[in-house]
């Protein structure tokens, strides 16, 4: 039997696989590459069954990414499993040294690593292996905080899902991050600290990313409330921890916006930028209205149009 899954969901976009695949394969010596193809409307079946030494299964009508995992993760055959996007490519024996890291420590549930930023053909860019400093060992808490684990650089126990179940499709972008808190609320995490994977940059031109920012802060703020402050390590702690919790979270969800929007507002996205302004706001006006971000916005304010301004505020009447 394979020692490792390697999942690749994909849609409609067969010029990548091979590219993926062929990393996957390089980065471990015992294998198994699955390939989820979520109801494809071009030539990626045909692609597929050309494909040697891959299992191939099909969906016929959209799953959406965690659902065509799930798909995935039933039909392995491993004790570990890995997620790997068709854009994306793993690094040579990466695989096996988390896989060894696992088989040495029993009780880790998951063991993730860096990643490094690509371009649009996956080469290296010059900028740092993320994450920095990589978190490890109870991280229940500061994963409740921010998901700082790479989608594609973790590798986990199969049998962890028999505990947690496995990934919430209903939650588009966040569910990768729903899967990592649950792992973690029951086993330690282990880190690599070394790059073992390479991740696409999403541009405006890739097609990479279904869901909007706002759509996913909405969506983990949601997750955070109704689902994870609900798992029994979170629920037996105090009110005054829960309050404490969630500040900490939502602090770091309106930095985040507040960062986004800038960088919306630098590249004359104006909209954009006011609704997450907007949305920070809502969320938590305490951090909007810090005096550096009120700079930041009478710094900008100038720049909106007066066709701008109404643009935003049908976009809020509707």
């Amino acid at each position: 039997m394979p020692t490792v899954s390697v999942i690749i969901a994909t849609h409609s976009r067969p010029h990548l696989l091979p590219r993926a695949i062929e990393s996957a394969r390089k980065a471990g010596t015992d294998v198994e590459v699955i390939v989820v193809d979520d109801a494809s409307t071009d030539e990626t079946a045909e692609v597929c069954r050309n494909l040697k030494d891959i299992k191939y299964v099909r969906a016929e009508r959209n799953q959406r990414v965690a659902g065509a995992r799930n798909l995935g993760i039933l039909v392995s055959s491993a004790e570990y499993i890995s997620f790997l996007d068709d854009d994306d490519v793993r690094l040579p024996g990466t695989l096996d040294i988390q896989v060894n890291t696992l088989d040495r420590f029993p009780e880790i549930g998951l063991v993730y690593g860096q990643v490094i930023n690509g371009d649009q053909n996956c080469l290296p860019t010059s900028q740092p292996p993320w994450p920095s400093p990589c978190p490890q060992g109870d991280i229940f808490w500061l994963l409740l905080e921010t998901d700082f684990i790479p989608c594609l650089s973790a590798v986990f126990r199969k049998s962890c899902l028999m505990r947690v179940g496995l990934l919430n499709a209903t939650i588009p972008g966040v569910d990768d991050w729903d899967l990592w808190v649950r792992i973690a609320e029951i086993y330690p995490i282990l880190a690599i600290e070394q790059p073992v994977a390479i991740w696409r940059v999403p541009t405006p031109e890739s097609g990479q990313g279904s869901s909007s920012p706002m759509e996913l802060t909405l969506s983990v703020s949601s997750q955070f409330r109704e689902c994870w402050l609900n798992l029994p390590r979170a629920v037996n702690v105090s009110k005054e921890q829960k309050r404490d919790i969630w500040n900490r979270f939502i602090n770091r969800v309106a930095d985040g916006l507040v960062f986004e929007a800038a960088d919306e507002m630098n590249r004359r996205k104006y909209i954009s930028g006011c609704k997450k302004i907007l949305l920070s706001l809502r969320l938590n006006p305490s951090r909007a209205f810090r005096p550096r971000a009120l700079r930041f916005l009478l710094g900008r304010a100038y720049k909106l149009s007066v066709e701008s301004i109404a643009s935003l505020l049908t976009s809020m009447l509707v």
